[in-house]
């Protein structure tokens, strides 16, 4: 099981990383919220572990951006000073559990031992999307383009799929995909979403040139335009 581990403390978050090492997993080590927002998306990670207090963006939100109907396994690690009303809040935005420091070493590991046997006896739904002819397994980050040509796609390119159609009902601006999809600031150079967008296109339209599936909004950005 490959995990992120997002602690700000370096003597902790090595101490943490060694130990799980140890125990068999793969672990990424991050130390603010926006970096573990980014990399947080990608499918390959199966638990993100987590303190509530964290540079940039705190928990909390990273839970409720990288949160994924085809990720079930995810856990937060509060501070001492954590209130009731933070724990609930982390529960409510995608976390599955949460350990209260100071913790023991067993204690931790016997949590994200049980995360992840509830991730194997609940396996998640496939996520799936089909649009004018294309079929995208978003939590596979592949799919079919009218049932001929294999599309793989970015873990980017799955984000921005997913955020358009789980907002399919308005518009979305560019500064709202980076810091949902990317992870970043809102001022980052805005740029880099029309790239990303334009190579999804051509994976995915019939004509890239005439979108139908992300169509441009004059103004404000793109929306989510298959029926």
């Amino acid at each position: 099981m490959k995990i992120l581990l997002v602690e700000d403390d370096p003597a902790l978050g090595a101490g943490l990383k060694d130990l799980l090492r140890v125990a068999g997993y793969e672990v990424d080590l991050v130390a603010d919220g926006h970096t573990a927002a980014r990399l947080g998306i990608d499918p390959d990670i199966d638990l993100i572990v987590l303190d509530l207090m964290l540079p940039g963006i705190d928990g909390v939100e990273v839970c409720h951006r990288v949160r994924r109907p085809d990720r079930r396994c995810r856990s937060s690690c509060s501070p001492r000073a954590a209130r009731r009303t933070d724990k609930v809040r982390g529960l409510k935005n995608g976390a599955d559990d949460y350990v209260t420091k100071p913790f023991g070493a067993r204690e931790l590991l016997a949590r994200v031992e049980a995360l992840k046997r509830r991730a194997e006896r609940d396996p998640a739904e496939a996520e799936v999307i089909v649009a004018d002819g294309c079929t995208l397994d978003l939590g596979r980050c592949a799919g079919a383009a009218r049932g001929r040509r294999r599309v793989t796609l970015t873990a980017r390119e799955a984000g921005i799929l997913r955020w358009l159609h789980l907002h399919r009902a308005r518009a979305v601006s560019r500064a709202e995909l980076l810091e949902h999809v990317w992870g970043v600031s809102a001022s980052m150079e805005t740029r880099t979403v029309d790239v990303t967008i334009s190579n999804l296109r051509q994976k995915i339209e019939r004509d890239a040139a005439t979108p139908r599936v992300i169509v441009s909004v004059k103004g404000v950005g793109y929306a989510w335009g298959a029926s």
